[in-house]
């Protein structure tokens, strides 16, 4: 109330005095007046203002006015530049350099660096024309700031922030400022260094955690992950509330394999930002313009982007599924599901900085981590919500052509409108096939065999909504990625049905479903040994042998699912590709062997 009062008190006066015409015995306390008036308007804003500029510019003109000069044509560069060289009374040159840093701290808001630097050129050299202010190699910014000589002030005309302290926070924010850039253009140590010049300088702790989590950044990205966790520590030491910090600092651990470290992190940052602690009041000395105030950039908005609860729950419970961890998993995607259910628009951020994926996907992962926690049957409720929520999404039949990619640019934006359209249905069906696949290896788990068949079998036939016109290679680029992870649920179905016909001892069907699933993915390992295994169970041991004799010479490194081949699978599928491996293939190895050596005429 009494900052307002204040504010309203330096309005009025200045519009009372220039109501009157400009004069040179009343103009330094004009200026000073506007000076004040200014720090007012900007430290009540979050960010500088046309209306600071637009009183810079009436004050420069109410100058040239004092002097008999006319400068109504003139833009606020070309004012400075006519001012500053041709006005040179001892008593305007304070108020002129005060007037001058607050123009300052509005253009590097802008990022306009280099009308910053052309101002303070002329403000040094109409202190000293003719000095060199830039050495080699060093900043010319910065380096003009710091040579800046600020006026003696008179006593008689108080201010409510020196132009001393002023021209410390320019110098804070114009090395963070440029840090930033050089960052956003990977110039890494020109970056650290800036960063590090402004982390020496001026700045509230607030500015200064974010300088460090900056550098910490910064590090990351020159690949030095030590040195980044030292500087996002120091970071939190200074501000325990910038949380950003602990995000990059769970980022910083990931990227070092420490799961125990970055699940420990995450668990804070959830815990902090559950608890949204009010903001602590600042120990630094107040200013009503501040660092935070020029500082506004799109990279840093973006470095210290603040995640949504339910994104760290996310990332908590995909950590877990990922390192195995499936009690916890289960527990985090249940609590992550709880916070969509408090309000999606609220928990949810829709930018696509986001580390969340698509809503189905998180269902799908969570029924991965259910099932493989033992709790099938809530990993076919789960799925059942899928697939429910999907039914009316995907077309009776799905056609894929290759010609989509080949058509005339005049028809660009319906073209990309297909691909668009496609690509949804592809993936809606992804989600909707994977969901019955799930279902099937519960069913399986939990001894039911046929209903197993059933879900498998529901898949399969949802698959042949798809139809591919030229081969998969061929088809539109953009389509590839889906096309792969719908090849990949009907091998998994394929073998998980074939799986399920060998329990039941229904051996045929089984060999024809392996045989479809080799035809997709030729040489792969499951699919192979459950093939020798369906002809070893119909006493076809001959052609077992052969078949496996065929499938041992292939290339090393099979005997997983390669999943390390070509693109990575979605995460809820992990658990469909760990179901189908072969369970027993050294049992099979050594009967393939024993007939080997039995018969009279081996195989070569």
């Amino acid at each position: 109330q009494e900052v307002r009062q204040l504010r309203g008190g330096f309005r009025k006066l200045l519009l009372r005095m220039r109501g009157l015409p400009a004069a040179l015995p009343t103009l330094p306390l004009e200026l000073t007046v506007l000076y004040n008036s200014l720090l007012f308007t900007m430290g009540a804003s979050d960010s500088a203002t046309e209306g600071e500029a637009e009183g810079i510019h009436q004050g420069l003109l109410r100058v040239l006015e004092a002097c008999g000069a006319c400068g109504q044509d003139l833009s606020t560069e070309e004012l400075w530049q006519k001012v500053l060289r041709e006005v040179t009374l001892e008593e305007l040159q304070a108020p002129l350099h005060r007037l001058g840093a607050l123009q300052a701290a509005w253009w590097l808001s802008a990022s306009r660096l280099g009308s910053t630097a052309s101002l303070f050129r002329l403000l040094s050299n109409a202190e000293d024309p003719g000095r060199s202010h830039c050495s080699e190699g060093e900043n010319e910014l910065l380096s003009l700031l710091k040579s800046w000589q600020v006026p003696t002030e008179q006593a008689s005309l108080p201010l409510l922030q020196s132009t001393e302290d002023l021209k410390e926070i320019l110098c804070t924010t114009a090395a963070f400022l440029q840090g930033l850039q050089e960052l956003e253009a990977g110039n890494f140590p020109t970056a650290l260094s800036l960063l590090q010049e402004a982390a020496g300088g001026f700045c509230s702790k607030r500015v200064l955690a974010q300088i460090y989590t900056c550098l910490g950044c910064c590090a990351q990205r020159m690949g030095k992950p030590q040195t980044a966790l030292q500087h996002l520590k120091r970071a939190l030491q200074v501000d325990f509330q910038c949380l950003p910090a602990l995000s990059h600092v769970a980022a910083v651990y990931h990227e070092l394999e420490e799961t125990d470290a970055e699940l420990q992190a995450l668990a804070l940052l959830y815990e902090a930002l559950e608890e949204k602690c009010p903001a602590a009041a600042s120990s630094s000395p107040y200013f009503l313009v501040q660092t935070e105030l020029p500082v506004r950039t799109p990279i840093l908005a973006s470095l210290l982007r603040h995640r949504q609860p339910s994104e760290v729950k996310y990332l908590l419970a995909q950590r877990c599924l990922q390192d195995g961890r499936e009690a916890d998993a289960v527990e985090h995607y249940l609590d992550f599901l709880a916070l969509l259910q408090e309000g999606l628009q609220q928990q949810v951020p829709l930018d696509c900085s986001s580390a969340l994926p698509r809503i189905p996907e998180v269902f799908l992962e969570a029924a991965s981590a259910l099932e493989q926690a033992g709790r099938h049957q809530d990993a076919i409720t789960m799925c059942e919500e899928v697939i429910s929520r999907t039914t009316d999404l995907i077309p009776r039949m799905l056609r894929v052509e290759e010609r989509l990619e080949e058509c005339p640019s005049p028809g660009a934006g319906l073209v990309g409108g297909l691909l668009s359209q496609k690509k949804e249905s592809l993936c809606c069906l992804a989600w909707r096939t994977a969901a019955y696949l799930h279902q099937g290896w519960a069913w399986a788990n939990l001894g039911e065999s046929k209903e197993a068949i059933t879900q498998f079998s529901r898949c399969l036939g949802d698959l042949l909504r798809v139809q591919l016109y030229g081969s998969v290679v061929e088809v539109t680029e953009n389509l590839l990625p889906e096309l792969e992870v719908l090849q990949k649920i009907r091998l998994l179905s394929l073998i998980g049905r074939g799986a399920q016909f060998l329990e039941l001892e229904r051996h045929k069907e089984a060999l024809l479903d392996f045989q479809h699933g080799l035809q997709i993915l030729p040489g792969d390992p499951a699919a192979a040994s459950y093939l020798v295994q369906a002809l070893w169970k119909l006493n076809r041991k001959q052609e077992a042998a052969a078949h496996w004799q065929k499938f041992s010479q292939g290339p090393p490194g099979e005997d997983g699912q390669q999943e390390g081949q070509g693109r990575a699978f979605p995460l809820y599928l992990v658990s469909c590709l760990k179901q189908a491996m072969f369970p027993d293939r050294h049992s099979l190895a050594r009967n393939i062997q024993d007939y080997l050596r039995t018969t009279k005429d081996p195989l070569s």
